[in-house]
């Protein structure tokens, strides 16, 4: 029996991209921002100028200093603190939130793609109706039921990704069924669980790649929404998007503490997608010849 070809190793082995990647502006700017991100998470877990749980009503509403880098909040926390501990809830948001819909997502859109049919049918109107259901409406009915908390709007994220995913596989794992390799594998009496696991998976990772990226930095919007919204990250966890809302009120007496925390959530955001838009580009077989 003739050999059959094998899948294309991941791109991200591939000679010469990693050099590439560092000459993209794109990529390089967002993989410097989302690992500033990363880095204040873990620092986090082992320093803090303050608690951030400390309350000091002597200390409250104080301007930048040596003391204090970024000030105080009503409360006497230090801001600094709070922004270093709720960029560990917001990168805990997202990871779990997209791995939820990487995961459920990719499963059902990797088998509607395969068994094609009925099966196909029903999993994309299941999707389509989870297109009705954004982040935040969904979260408001776990709250309902539940109560406001992190783990329901990780959930509620979580539901609002996987029709994204499924609908994303589905459509690039359909692209390489059609492939000859497939064809061959099909020919040599492969099943349809052998050829998506060993050829038509690693041929869509770089398409889940990018997706995830950019999937991360709405899940860490949608985090500060819920949160600002008192429906995410609960007292005394720090929160990016609930101290946007308890400055709200303070918006003429004391901005910065708005400024802080909105900037946080840009340049998390800003770093994610830049980064997501590098690996699209990279990713692209087109413009890897033009680089």
């Amino acid at each position: 029996m003739s050999s059959v070809p094998v899948a294309a190793p991941p791109v991200l082995s591939a000679p010469g991209f990693w050099k590439r990647a560092l000459g993209h502006r794109s990529f390089a700017v967002g993989a410097a921002l989302s690992l500033l991100l990363i880095l204040t998470a873990l620092l986090s877990l082992v320093w803090t100028p303050y608690s951030p749980y400390e309350v000091d009503m002597a200390a409250k509403m104080l301007a930048p200093s040596a003391q204090h880098w970024l000030g105080t909040d009503p409360y006497g926390r230090d801001v600094a603190s709070l922004l270093l501990v709720g960029a560990r809830a917001s990168i805990a948001v997202g990871v779990i939130a997209v791995g939820i819909g990487l995961v459920v997502g990719t499963a059902f859109g990797l088998l509607a793609a395969a068994q094609r049919g009925w099966a196909e049918e029903i999993i994309m109107r299941v999707a389509d109706f989870g297109f009705a259901f954004p982040a935040i409406l969904s979260a408001i009915m776990l709250t309902a039921v539940f109560g406001a908390g992190m783990v329901n709007a990780i959930i509620a994220i979580g539901i609002y990704n996987i029709p994204t995913f499924a609908r994303i596989t589905r459509a690039s794992a359909n692209s390489v069924w059609s492939r000859d390799f497939v064809l061959a594998a099909r020919a040599c009496g492969k099943g349809a669980f052998s050829i998506t696991m060993e050829h038509v998976l690693p041929n869509i990772l770089s398409v889940l790649i990018v997706q995830a990226t950019i999937r991360f930095a709405i899940a860490i919007l949608a985090e500060a929404a819920l949160s600002y919204l008192g429906l995410g990250t609960q007292p005394p966890q720090p929160s990016w998007g609930r101290m946007l809302s308890e400055a709200q009120t303070l918006m003429f007496q004391a901005p910065l503490l708005a400024v802080f925390p909105g900037l946080a959530i840009a340049l998390a955001v800003l770093g994610l997608n830049l980064l997501g838009d590098g690996l699209r580009d990279l990713f692209d077989p087109r413009l890897a010849r033009k680089r």
